[in-house]
C-alpha cells in the first residue's frame, strides 16, 4: 500500500513532525497491545482448563446423586433399613452439598483471571484510545468515501463515478461484529455526530438480528435499535424513529423512556405527517475551507490530475539552501491554495526502526506508572529528547531545514 493512503491529510509542512511522533509510538502501542492479549489468552486457558476441572467434579457428584435416587431409593422401605444408606444420605446433605454449593473454587479461578488481566493494566487501552481509534477509522471513511457496509465485510471500497474500486488491500483482515459496529456508532452518538452514527447502527442492527447476546459485547440487539432511531429522530426522520422504536417495543415491551418516545413520535407526525427528511450532514469543522481540498488530494493518492495544466505543480529535488545540496529532498507540489507539498522517502527503514525503538520508554511513562494500572494513562506519544544519541540522529536536522525552507518557499509559490 502507498504510504500516502494513510498519511496524506496531516502531511502539510507544519505538522509533519508531530504526526510522525503520534504515528511511531500508536504503532508501539499497537504493538505492546497484543503482546498482552496474548497473554491475556494464555490466563483465559488457564481458566477454562480449571472451570472445566471443577465442572467435572460437579457433574460427578451430581451423577452419584442422581444414581442413588433412580437405582438404590427407588424401594425406600429396602433404603430404610440399611443404616449405611441412612449414613450416607446425611453426611451428604450435611457436607457435601454444602462443599459444592459453597465452593470458592470458581471465585478462586475468577480472580487468578482477573488478577492476570489487571497485571496488563497499563498496556491496556482506555476510553480515549477507543475514541482515538473510532475517530481515525471515521476520518479515513471521509476522506476516501468508504462504504461503511464493505468496510465491515473487511474492504476499503470508494465510490468512483457510479462503481466501486479498492483502494486499498490489507495482507490480512477480519470482518466486524454487530457489537463492533455498534461501539463505532455508539462513539459518535454520544459526540453527537449523527451523520456517522447512523450507518454503523444500521449495520450493527443488521448484523446483531438473529444471533444470541454473547457475554464479551458492550451492545446488544436493543441498544442498537434504540441509538439508531434516537439518531434518525434528530436527523428528521421521524417515520422511521417510530419505526425502530416500535421494533425495540418487541423486544422490551415495558421500556417506559421508549414507549414514551413512540408517544411523542406518533404525536409529531400527527401535527406534520410529512416529518421524514433524513438531513445527515457532516459535522463542521474548523478547517472546511481547505478540508474538502486535502480529501480530492488523498483520494488520487497523492497524484494530482491537472499537473500538467499548471506548471507550478512539478516534482523536484529540493534542497532549499545550503542545508540540503549533499542529500536535496524528493519534493512534489500536491496544491498552491492550501500549499501541500508531499515529501518522498523522507526517512529509511532503518532511520523508522531506530526512533520507534528510542521512543518506546517516553510512550509508557517512567516504571511508577507501568506499576500502577488503576491511576496511570500512558500517553500515545512521546518525545525524542534532542540530545539522544541514536543511528538516525540526522532526522531531526533534516526535518528542520526541510520545513522551514518549505514554508519560505511556500509563500513564493502562492504568490
Amino acid at each position: 500500500m502507498d504510504l500516502r493512503l494513510l498519511l496524506c491529510l496531516p502531511l502539510v509542512f507544519t505538522s509533519l513532525p508531530l504526526y510522525c511522533a503520534e504515528i511511531y509510538t500508536s504503532l508501539v502501542n499497537v504493538k505492546q497491545a497484543i503482546i498482552a492479549e496474548r497473554k491475556l489468552i494464555d490466563s483465559l486457558k488457564s481458566y477454562i482448563e480449571q472451570e472445566s476441572q471443577r465442572l467435572q467434579d460437579i457433574r460427578r457428584f451430581y451423577d452419584k446423586a442422581s444414581h442413588l435416587h433412580s437405582e438404590v431409593y427407588k424401594d425406600q422401605a429396602a433404603a430404610l433399613a440399611n443404616p449405611l444408606l441412612a449414613f450416607t444420605l446425611i453426611k451428604r446433605l450435611y457436607s457435601e452439598w454444602p462443599n459444592v454449593i459453597y465452593s470458592d473454587e470458581a471465585l478462586e479461578n475468577t480472580q487468578a483471571l482477573r488478577s492476570s488481566y489487571e497485571r496488563e493494566g497499563s498496556f491496556l487501552p482506555q476510553l480515549e484510545d477507543l475514541q482515538g481509534a473510532v475517530s481515525g477509522l471515521l476520518r479515513l471513511q471521509d476522506v476516501y468515501a468508504l462504504q461503511v457496509s464493505d468496510l465491515v465485510k473487511g474492504h476499503f471500497l470508494t465510490l468512483t463515478n457510479g462503481g466501486t474500486r479498492e483502494i486499498y488491500k490489507p495482507h490480512v483482515s477480519v470482518p466486524l461484529s454487530g457489537d463492533d459496529c455498534f461501539m463505532v456508532g455508539k462513539v459518535a452518538y454520544e459526540q453527537e455526530d449523527y451523520y456517522h452514527s447512523v450507518p454503523w447502527l444500521e449495520q450493527s442492527v443488521s448484523l446483531f438480528r438473529g444471533l444470541n447476546w454473547s457475554p464479551e459485547n458492550q451492545g446488544s440487539l436493543e441498544d442498537a435499535l434504540d441509538h439508531l432511531a434516537y439518531s434518525h429522530f434528530k436527523t428528521g426522520n421521524v417515520s422511521y424513529a417510530l419505526s425502530l422504536s416500535q421494533e425495540l417495543l418487541h423486544h422490551d415491551p415495558v421500556n417506559e423512556r421508549v414507549q414514551n418516545n413512540v408517544e411523542k413520535y406518533e404525536k409529531l407526525l400527527l401535527v406534520k405527517p410529512h416529518i421524514n427528511g433524513n438531513r445527515l450532514r457532516r459535522p463542521d469543522s474548523k478547517y472546511l475551507r481547505t478540508r474538502e481540498v486535502y480529501e480530492r488530494l488523498c483520494q488520487n493518492h497523492g497524484s494530482h490530475p491537472t499537473h500538467f495544466q499548471n506548471p507550478r505543480l512539478f516534482c523536484d529535488y529540493f534542497s532549499g539552501g545550503s542545508g540540503l545540496i549533499v542529500r536535496p529532498a524528493k519534493r512534489e507540489i500536491l496544491s498552491l491554495q492550501p500549499f501541500v507539498v508531499l515529501y518522498h522517502d523522507f526517512i529509511t527503514d532503518t532511520e523508522a526502526e531506530d526512533i520507534k525503538r528510542i521512543a518506546l520508554p517516553g510512550a509508557y511513562g517512567s516504571s511508577q506508572c507501568l506499576s500502577s494500572f488503576t491511576n496511570c494513562q500512558p500517553p500515545l506519544s512521546a518525545t525524542l529528547v534532542p540530545g539522544k544519541q541514536f543511528k538516525s540522529g540526522g532526522v531531526d536536522r533534516r526535518q528542520r531545514k526541510q520545513t522551514v525552507t518549505t514554508q519560505e518557499h511556500g509563500k513564493e509559490h502562492q504568490q
